[in-house]
């Protein structure tokens, strides 16, 4: 029994014939270089935006909008949406597919024509929210680029593949927390939202997808290290994740010695992993570094 909407129930929004109808006409295959699978289930948009807690005032920005399908979802609800697209021929078809299905929100949306990790300013006011469906193989850096270069972004909500999902939202201690998962935390407050079945894209994966939610912080983790001085000590401690931390930050800080030094001084055992830690304890660490040259090492 299919579950996909009749045009009477997705109203505006693409179903699973006219994605395939507008892509047949664009001449679009989508590519597994770009990670595209087209979302076809209009009840599966309008989910995500329900649970992205989108509101009338919010300005959205949408990375990889694809053939429109999470875009004119996000249209029906918040104030403004900018999608950001790197293809050059569904960046060329979103404003008449939008123009065509949603007219009267039309003036409300706006296209950049761009690589997101490029991406350093956005049309119009801040966004408030990031709602996406990522490629799997770009998600996490285009995450963390957007969540550091617009402050303003409160409330994000993303479509990964199922493990990443999990890794962005592992907690310490978790077999899967890793680099994601600390980098993420430092800005936002993140938990898994659901999962996605396949049978909603087009093609349909080999693997399935998650939500996740991300809450910025009222404010960053207190501490006097920069974020690039704090994420040098996560890259550390994880490009060897089986080392104790002594040994995995040897390099980082100059020899296993210094980095003992600079464990104890923030108060973490040398012998610990890196996936043990919080993102406040790799803020000491990184806070710490100064009693290396204190101690003459």
């Amino acid at each position: 029994m299919s579950t996909s909407p009749t045009p009477d129930e997705s109203g505006p929004l693409l179903g699973p014939a006219d994605i395939r109808e507008l892509a047949a006409a664009l001449g679009v295959r989508p590519t597994k270089q770009r990670g595209q699978n087209f979302v076809i289930d209009a009840n599966t948009v309008r989910r995500i935006v329900r649970t992205a807690e989108v509101r009338p005032d919010d300005v959205v920005v949408e990375v990889g909008p694809g053939l429109g399908s999470l875009t004119l979802a996000l249209l029906e609800t918040a104030d403004r949406v900018t999608a950001v697209e790197i293809d050059d021929v569904l960046a060329e078809a979103l404003p008449a597919t939008v123009a065509a299905r949603l007219p009267e929100r039309a003036d409300r949306f706006a296209l950049v024509h761009s690589d997101a990790m490029h991406v350093a300013e956005l049309p119009g006011p801040p966004p408030t929210a990031l709602v996406a469906n990522l490629p799997y193989n770009v998600a996490v850096p285009v995450l963390l680029h957007m969540l550091a270069t617009f402050p303003t972004i409160e409330r994000t909500l993303v479509m990964v593949q199922a493990e990443v999902a999990d890794r962005l939202a592992a907690t310490p201690g978790s077999k899967v927390y890793g680099v994601p998962s600390v980098k993420a935390n430092w800005y936002a407050h993140v938990k898994r939202a659901g999962a996605i079945g396949r049978n909603v894209f087009w093609p349909a994966p080999n693997v399935d997808s998650g939500l996740v939610s991300l809450v910025r912080r009222a404010e960053p983790p207190n501490t006097t290290a920069t974020r690039q001085e704090v994420f040098a000590v996560v890259d550390a401690a994880f490009a060897q994740r089986r080392k104790t931390l002594r040994a995995a930050l040897a390099g980082w800080a100059g020899s296993a010695a210094a980095a003992e030094v600079a464990l104890v001084a923030a108060g973490v055992s040398p012998q610990a992993r890196g996936e043990m830690l919080t993102v406040e304890e790799f803020a000491r660490i990184a806070e710490c570094k100064a009693e290396i040259k204190g101690a003459g090492l």
